[in-house]
């Protein structure tokens, strides 16, 4: 399985006068575009993709959407995940997945730092070595689901993703 993992875009910030509650912040103007530059990136890297799940707060979402748009997915097909929200324990979203193909390309849209933590499970590391930001992208050639077993393809920031879709 390849598996693509997107922190969202830039969102409204937390102290702003109109910030509604966190599981309904959303993409900031400034986010969309760089979110929109940034999936530009990952497709001119040649990505496809047969399933993409979300954290069902509204950033990740809007993200989602912005990157299915680009690899040319139906946005109504994205499916949300509980097991992607913020804290959630990465053993979730490898049972999830352990109902696809083996064989499948899967974006994970989701929130720092559980991103992190599940880079570490995928790879066996009790310990995050990555810091996603936001619109950053790690790929992961996972061997096994269940438990995890994978290899580290790359990780790249969004400015690196930004450059390579322009």
């Amino acid at each position: 399985m390849h598996l693509f993992i997107v922190r969202h875009g830039i969102a409204i910030e937390r102290g702003a006068p109109k910030c509604p509650p966190d599981p309904e912040r959303f993409l900031t103007e400034e986010g969309i575009a760089k979110t929109q530059q940034s999936a530009r990136g990952v497709v001119a890297l040649g990505a496809s993709a047969d399933l993409l799940l979300s954290s069902p707060y509204v950033r990740s979402l809007q993200t989602a959407e912005i990157f299915a748009e680009a690899l040319g997915f139906p946005a109504p097909k994205i499916r949300k995940s509980e097991a992607l929200l913020p804290g959630a324990d990465p053993l979730l979203i490898f049972r999830e997945l352990a109902r696809e193909k083996l064989g499948a390309t899967v974006f994970l849209f989701g929130h720092a730092p559980q991103l992190d933590d599940l880079i570490a499970y995928a790879l066996g590391s009790q310990h995050a070595f990555t810091a996603l930001k936001k619109t950053g992208v790690a790929q992961i050639d996972l061997t096994r689901i269940s438990p995890p077993a994978g290899i580290l393809v790359w990780v790249a920031p969004p400015k690196m993703l930004r450059r390579s879709g322009k």
